[in-house]
């Protein structure tokens, strides 16, 4: 026995995806994702369930689901992204939920056995634009590089999304993605979640036992923060730190109102640091 439902990295899928489900049953949900609880299956809620802090903890990967909403559709609508490739797409269902495009056209790439399982659970549902699954191995450079040439050849303006993938790499895999993508001039745009190394040690005291079992041990997260990118083609052009939009979006953690009045007394530099504990960054090519 393991001690958690977590086999693989491909079992987080399930992990997060029944986090969407339980934001939306709530009557105020920030977003709707009607295929979430099909798609995380009995498994997604068993991890949720059997992992320290599971539900307590939803929190943040809700408001990341809703903040990249919102900078996908934006990205579409405003700055004319034609093609957007998900990388580790795992289950995310946005290409089906969210009002995008009918000529944008959508590439989830992953490993075959988590696409075709997503095939089969979205079996007879429309996408709302061009959707196409393709199966790769993502350490595998080769196969990777020659995706990405295609993807570059067939946009203009291609936004790039890796939701939950980076944390899962060693920061040497995470150069070489970067230099990889930045390699193709259509390449724009790259959509990430960032984790700050205070915040790594944090999910390793809590989760790290269960993942490290799961063989899904998380390593990235630079003390340098987004600066990390600047060398490999990338430059930050916006940060939305977790805990901000939490509050915005009325997703905060427990007690976050003593935090809050906390920081009232602290540093400037200190306030800066607590807000970059966690955020969702859009990366352009420098």
């Amino acid at each position: 026995m393991t001690g958690t439902p977590i086999a693989n990295v491909s079992d987080t899928a399930r992990w997060v995806a029944y986090y969407r489900a339980m934001e939306t049953e709530r009557p105020d949900a920030i977003f709707r994702d009607p295929y979430a609880r099909r798609l995380a299956g009995p498994e997604g809620e068993a991890i949720v369930r059997a992992m320290p802090k599971g539900a307590t903890f939803a929190w943040p990967m809700i408001v990341r689901t809703a903040v990249m909403d919102e900078i996908i559709l934006r990205a579409v609508s405003r700055d004319g992204v034609d093609v957007v490739l998900n990388l580790a797409a795992g289950l995310d269902a946005r290409p089906f939920r969210l009002p995008v495009s009918p000529g944008l056209t959508w590439v989830d790439a992953d490993l075959p056995g988590i696409l075709e399982y997503k095939r089969q659970q979205l079996a007879g549902e429309r996408p709302a634009c061009r959707y196409r699954p393709h199966a790769v191995d993502l350490t595998n450079a080769d196969a990777r590089r020659a995706l990405f040439r295609e993807v570059g050849a067939a946009g203009r303006r291609v936004l790039i999304v890796t939701e939950g993938l980076l944390v899962y790499l060693q920061p040497e895999q995470v150069a070489e993605l970067a230099r990889d993508l930045a390699a193709q001039p259509s390449f724009r745009w790259w959509l990430i979640d960032l984790a700050s190394p205070w915040l790594l040690q944090l999910m390793k005291r809590t989760w790290g036992k269960q993942l490290q079992r799961g063989n899904a041990e998380m390593h990235f997260a630079p003390a340098e923060g987004t600066a990390f990118f600047s060398p490999l083609g990338w430059r930050e052009v916006e940060f939305r730190s977790t805990w901000e939009e939490s509050h915005r979006l009325k997703r905060e953690m427990r007690f976050a109102w003593l935090w809050r009045f906390i920081s009232r007394f602290q540093s400037a530099k200190k306030r800066e640091e607590a807000r970059r504990i966690s955020g969702i960054v859009l990366l352009e090519r420098s």
